[in-house]
Parts: structure tokens; C-alpha cells; sequence
């Protein structure tokens, strides 16, 4: 795979496996890779096993909201898989910095944790639980669906070389969410597939809002000048009041008296 960038951008642009390892991403794929290893022996197995997402959540296991990312999981290609996994999560690493790349790493997983979770609840009230719930999650699988997202939304312009195909990195979105509706029709996972569609989701929007998000304060402070506003334009209607514009408000084209300094 080789990129033929169009534009600029923040992000690095596919480079492969030159140049030196972020300590950050060597940390995050050696416990991917030690813990995909741990999984095939008897006595930490089961142990390995809790981190991954279940039910057991409700029965008090929640750190497995925050871990079962961090779990390798797959079959003979696994080491195939990180090495293809790795390359995306360089340039949205490189791209975002340390702050930003873990903050992203986490609301994700936690929230397509909470989304999984409270959709195979509502199963299990109306049409009955998943059988397979959270496999197509487990593991690397989100951050498979985080990176690409991540990745495709900031570097969209970039032609990234398929083996011998061309393709654009904003079509990667469109793949990759075609992977995981058929990865749903061999697993019928349908909490999976609400996580693994949220994670997708949040890699989009974080690269778009630049990783900003208004906070509870702000929030309030923008509704009040809203309901300031609306009731200053109201005012305006029914007396005829003139309403001053403020700092920021297009303020329109008076010409200025000689009293005017």
C-alpha cells in the first residue's frame, strides 16, 4: 500500500513500516500480542477471558468496558492483522498526538461499551438475547473500526494503493462499514454491530470537530444568549425598540458624525 496525497493534511499519509515505533503504539500492540498469546494456555485463559466484553458487566465486572479492546483476538492472521492495523493507527497517532489519540481511544470504547451493552438489554426484554453478543467487537476488532475511521476522515483525499487498486481513503468508510454488516450476517450480532457502528461513528465526528466538544458550562452560556437574544428580537417586534448589535454581530454600515471618535 503505498498513499498519493492530493492535499495537505495533518496526518502522516499512510508511510508503511519505516521510521522509528511510537513507545505509545509499541506499549498498545505488545499487549494486543501479549495477550492474544495468554488466551491458548490453561491457567491464564480463563483470566484473559474476563477482560473481554459480557454480561457479567451488570454482575459488577465493569473494568470490562474499558479493557476488552485491549485484548488480541482472531485466528492465524492475527499478526497480519496487527501489522495492517498498525499503519492506520500511526498516522492517527501521529496526527493527533499522545492527548488527543488516547482521549479518542477511550470515549470510543466506552461508549460503544455502553451502546453494546444497553442494546443487548433491550433484547433480551423484546425478541431475546444475542447468542453471539459483542464478538464482532471483542479485541482488536474496534480499534480496527476507530483507526480506519479516524484515518479516512482526516486523510479523505489520499489514494491509498489496495494491492493494485487505487482507492480513495474516504471510501475506506464505506468499506469498512460493509465489512462489518457482513461480519454481522455470519455472527447476528446485533449488539456488536450498534458498537462497532458507534465506534466508526465517534472516530468520524472526533477528526471533524478537531477533538472538541462543548462542555456543560459552555452549553449553558450558549442556550442563555439564546433565550437573551430570542427576547431582545422580541422585544424589538412588538415596541419597535433598536437592538445595538454586540461583539461579534454584524453591525451595519452607519456613517460616522464628526463627534464620533
Amino acid at each position: 500500500m503505498h498513499p498519493r496525497p492530493t492535499r495537505p493534511t495533518s496526518f502522516g499519509g499512510f508511510g508503511g513500516l519505516t521510521g522509528p515505533i511510537p513507545r505509545d503504539l509499541l506499549i498498545l500492540f505488545s499487549v494486543l500480542f501479549v495477550t492474544f498469546a495468554l488466551r491458548f494456555f490453561e491457567t491464564t485463559g480463563p483470566l484473559i477471558d474476563r477482560l473481554l466484553l459480557s454480561r457479567d458487566v451488570w454482575r459488577g465486572h465493569v473494568w470490562q468496558i474499558v479493557t476488552y479492546p485491549f485484548i488480541g483476538f482472531g485466528g492465524i492472521f492475527f499478526l497480519v492483522s496487527l501489522i495492517f492495523l498498525y499503519m492506520f493507527a500511526r498516522d492517527v497517532f501521529s496526527g493527533l498526538g499522545r492527548r488527543h489519540f488516547w482521549r479518542l481511544v477511550l470515549l470510543a470504547t466506552i461508549t460503544s461499551a455502553v451502546v453494546a451493552l444497553v442494546a443487548d438489554l433491550v433484547m433480551s426484554r423484546t425478541v431475546g438475547s444475542a447468542a453471539n453478543a459483542f464478538t464482532l467487537m471483542q479485541g482488536q476488532s474496534l480499534l480496527w473500526s476507530l483507526f480506519i475511521a479516524a484515518f479516512a476522515t482526516a486523510y479523505r483525499q489520499a489514494t491509498i494503493y489496495l494491492i493494485i487498486i487505487p482507492i480513495e481513503a474516504r471510501w475506506f468508510l464505506v468499506l469498512e462499514a460493509l465489512m462489518i454488516f457482513i461480519g454481522f450476517l455470519y455472527t447476528k450480532d446485533i449488539p456488536g454491530l450498534f458498537g462497532m457502528y458507534t465506534s466508526l461513528g465517534i472516530g468520524v465526528w472526533y477528526i471533524r470537530s478537531n477533538g472538541k466538544w462543548i462542555g456543560l458550562r459552555e452549553l449553558r452560556l450558549r442556550m442563555e444568549r439564546r433565550w437573551i437574544q430570542w427576547k431582545l428580537n422580541r422585544m424589538k417586534r412588538k415596541r419597535g425598540f433598536r437592538v445595538i448589535p454586540g461583539e461579534g454581530e454584524r453591525k451595519p454600515d452607519v456613517r460616522k458624525g464628526p463627534w464620533v471618535h
